[in-house]
């Protein structure tokens, strides 16, 4: 059995828990914190999105994060390779073009003004390069790419992460790895993507909240806990002790050869 489909089938062993365990209100509320700051700060980008692309779309969260975050409606396009994340996915997004694909097989040429990735490229770590080539070439010139990836940047997390992903049943340490962040860097750049926003926002209302069945024993206290963390921690993610100890990377990127014909690129790293 070959990665990608090992990866479909242990996330179909998986998908109910891994639904029921985000479905939570502390969940929810640091999500929607968290994306609503990032996209607003990033308006400017975005302003002009109409049609989306969601490659491993699992049941299609990415669009719902967009239309809350940046108050408008858009094309929504969605992929993942579990037919059965397909079909919920299309009962969830009615009217919406969500289909069964392979992203290491994915062709599109200049069709997307924004592709959006959430925690999908580390599934198919050893093609994540010729992933993103191929999610570059599917944006429109003056297009955005934004991915949100587990990252580490120091020995203790990177060791941590490996016994997560070794002991927890619903991870797969065989075809599953976190990206060190230069790692993950260094792939952007041989994708031609160019850096405009990153953050670094897995601390540690993202350790007890947002992936609350990695670490179930810490996922305690309420919505108002999840708040003042939220509101306690922001105004360091772009910091260098984040960029250290953080267990995520949130980055906007655009096509290297559109960052300096369509707007002015830089990367963002002041709260």
């Amino acid at each position: 059995m070959g990665d990608v489909e090992r990866q479909r089938a242990h996330f179909e062993s998986i998908s109910e828990r891994y639904l029921t365990a985000r479905g939570s209100a502390t969940h929810l509320t640091l999500k929607s914190l968290l994306w609503n700051d990032f996209l607003s700060r990033n308006r400017r980008w975005l302003s002009a999105v109409e049609h989306v692309l969601e490659p491993m779309c699992g049941y299609g969260e990415g669009k719902a994060i967009l239309e809350a975050g940046l108050g408008k409606r858009f094309e929504y396009v969605g992929f993942d390779y579990s037919r059965p994340l397909v079909e919920e996915a299309g009962r969830r997004l009615p009217g919406c073009r969500i289909f069964v694909q392979d992203v290491t097989r994915f062709e599109a040429q200049g069709q997307f003004d924004l592709v959006i990735l959430i925690g999908g490229l580390h599934h198919v770590h050893a093609q994540s390069g010729e992933v993103l080539r191929r999610l570059c070439s599917a944006l429109k010139p003056g297009g955005c790419l934004i991915n949100f990836e587990p990252t580490q940047n120091n020995a203790v997390a990177r060791a941590v992460r490996d016994r997560v992903y070794r002991r927890n049943t619903l991870f797969d340490a065989q075809t599953e790895r976190g990206f060190d962040l230069s790692e993950l860097n260094a792939l952007y750049e041989g994708a031609g993507l160019q850096i405009v926003d990153q953050a670094f926002p897995g601390l540690l209302a993202y350790v007890l909240y947002y992936n609350p069945d990695a670490f179930p024993a810490l996922n305690r206290g309420g919505v108002g806990l999840v708040r003042t963390l939220y509101a306690l921690e922001r105004r360091f993610y772009r910091s260098a002790p984040a960029r250290w100890a953080s267990f995520a990377t949130l980055t906007l990127l655009t096509r290297r050869d559109n960052a300096h014909t369509s707007k002015s690129a830089t990367v963002s790293t002041r709260a």
